[in-house]
This record gives structure tokens, sequence and C-alpha cells, in this order.
């Protein structure tokens, strides 16, 4: 083994062997410009020119790329006013929907009931665990149970989901809003499996009591696609920074994770009661994103129940009379 001399500071130093060397490099003792002399060395050199001390450089490899734990799946949306989805699966890919949204699937595609979300998160643990998942769901008004739709066959499969009223459905890819958002409870129709459909608790004692959506909103997590459904038409608001929006709570379909949500008092006794607009609105302060609905569905509900005679049993002039409700003054 040879041994190494070192010139520092205009003294020879040594001998070392050359591991010593290797590790004086790598703490920043010597650098590749310090002189360095061995056996069958004509005469001094820098240790850059040294090729028994220079260290093989590994190369390192690039980041890991990890897959989506959520299907990747394609879709179509059709319709107008009352839209549906269809999705497109390859073989192995599933789809998750609440119970009684699907519209229609091809051959090849398997249909489960399971509890919870079907997400890898609600089906990890034991009974208890998926129980407890379950219940989120409940908490929010939907069902212990969804439906999961698996293409077991060949070539692609497709199944669809329709919207339960008038509206729009709106897709979102979560991984473009950091795996999470905060939506209405009645909001979600369907997503790639894999999405975690859970609770979001509203802090404030405001919102919790007078949120029109209520304490709890769901809470979507993961990398994937999921559909919403809102009613009438979609508005879409990119607050920026500090900038606020007031809005009618019914009217708020879902947000980001970086959007505050608060409730205010509409402000007035005679604003609040003859205003027609409620008591209190939401206000939302940026950044973030935000979508709206022109129609929410209790609205829609009050309208149709307005309409609707109240005395079914009796008869009466038809809804196109032009004596409307005055005919029934001489109904005795």
């Amino acid at each position: 083994m040879n041994y190494w001399y070192v010139a520092v500071a205009g003294q020879q130093q040594g001998p070392f062997d050359q591991n010593h060397i290797i590790q004086g490099i790598a703490s920043g003792q010597y650098n590749q410009s310090t002189m360095v002399w061995t056996e069958g060395y004509q005469n001094w050199i820098p240790i850059a020119q040294a090729r028994e001390l220079q260290q093989p450089v590994i190369q390192q490899p690039p980041p890991a790329v990890y897959g989506q734990s959520a299907h990747e799946i394609d879709f179509e949306i059709h319709g107008n006013e009352m839209q549906f989805v269809e999705i497109e699966l390859d073989p192995g890919e599933s789809a998750v929907a609440e119970a009684g949204a699907m519209m229609y699937m091809t051959d090849g595609i398997a249909m489960e009931t399971v509890f919870g979300d079907g997400s890898h998160q609600s089906q990890q643990g034991g009974f208890f665990d998926k129980m407890l998942g379950a219940g989120k769901r409940l908490i929010t008004g939907e069902s212990l149970f969804t439906t999961v739709f698996t293409h077991n066959g060949s070539g692609k499969g497709r199944v669809a989901f329709a919207s339960p009223y008038p509206g729009k459905i709106i897709p979102l890819d979560l991984a473009q809003y950091e795996g999470q958002l905060v939506c209405q409870k009645d909001a979600f129709l369907c997503a790639a499996k894999g999405v975690a459909i859970g609770i979001a608790f509203q802090k404030k004692i405001g919102v919790a009591l007078f949120g029109g959506e209520g304490f709890i909103m769901q809470k979507l997590e993961g990398d994937g696609l999921t559909f919403i459904h809102a009613g009438g038409t979609i508005v879409e608001k990119d607050l920026q920074p500090g900038e606020t929006l007031r809005v009618d709570t019914g009217c708020l379909v879902a947000l980001t994770r970086t959007v505050q949500y608060d409730i205010e008092f509409v402000g007035g006794i005679k604003s609040a009661i003859f205003g027609g607009e409620g008591f209190f609105f939401a206000t939302l302060r940026g950044p973030g994103h935000v979508w709206l609905q022109s129609l929410p569905f209790s609205r829609l509900a009050g309208k149709i129940h307005e309409a609707t005679p109240q005395n079914v049993g009796s008869s009466g002039v038809g809804e196109g009379s032009v004596l409307g409700g005055i005919g029934n003054l001489f109904q005795r």
C-alpha cells in the first residue's frame, strides 16, 4: 500500500494512507488544489490530478415518481340542464358513486356495495374502523354505503351517473387543488376509486348554527378525479389574498382549503325580515377558488312545495285556469 504526503501551508505532512487523504477531501481539510506526492510520482501534483484519490461519482436517482393512489379514469359529460357523466374504465379500474346515482353500465362491469367510500383508507383496519369511516358519511347526511363499479372485462367499459336535479356536473382533479376540496353535503356525485370522502367541521359557532349547509360539510381528499353536482348555472370565482365575497349560504357549492368561510348577519331588522334573502349570508375570504350555484336545491324544493296544491284530494280549477285561486271561492 502506498503512503501519501501532503503539502499544507508550505509544510510537508505525512505519511498518510490513502483513506486518510480521501476522508480529508470529504471533510474539507484538503481541496482539489492541495499538492500531494506518493511513490511512483516524479513531482508533486494537485489532488485533482491524482486519479487514485478521486472518488467515483455516484449518480443519484431521479426523484421517485409515486403513482396515483386513485384510479385514472376518462370521462365525458352529456346534456345541458339535466346532465350525466359517462366514465370510461380500463380493465381493473373502478369508480365509486352515491347509492342510486347510476344511470347505465356496459357489459363486464361489476357492481359492489361497500362500507364508506371504497378508498384505501376506509378499507384499512378492522370492522370498527370501517364502521367509523362509514359513520362519517352518515354524519354528512349520506348513506352508510357507496357503490363501487369495477371493469372486470376486456377493452373499455363505461358506466354513467346522472345528476339528481337540474344543474351542472363539475369535474374536478383533486391533484390540482392540493389534494383537498370542501363542498356542501349533497354535492358529491361520483369519483375515481381512491378518493376519500370525509367530513369538514366548521369551527366557528356562527357557521355551525347559521351556515345554511350546517355544521358539517363534505371533505374530498386524494389525487383523482371527482364529480360534484350543483343546481342551475355554475359560477367560479378566483379570490385574491384578502378579497371578500358575500353569497347566499345555499349558493355555496365548494371551496379550496385556503378560503376562509364565515357567517355574517344581514344587518338591519327590516332587511332581514322583508329582504327575502334570509338573516345570514356567507362571507368568503381569499386566497382560493370557490364554486357557486344559482339554484340551490332547497330553493327549488321550496318553490315546488309552494306550487303544490295543498288539498290533493279535492277537485278544483286547473293550474291553467284564468280564475286561478279565485275559482275556489265558488266551490262549496
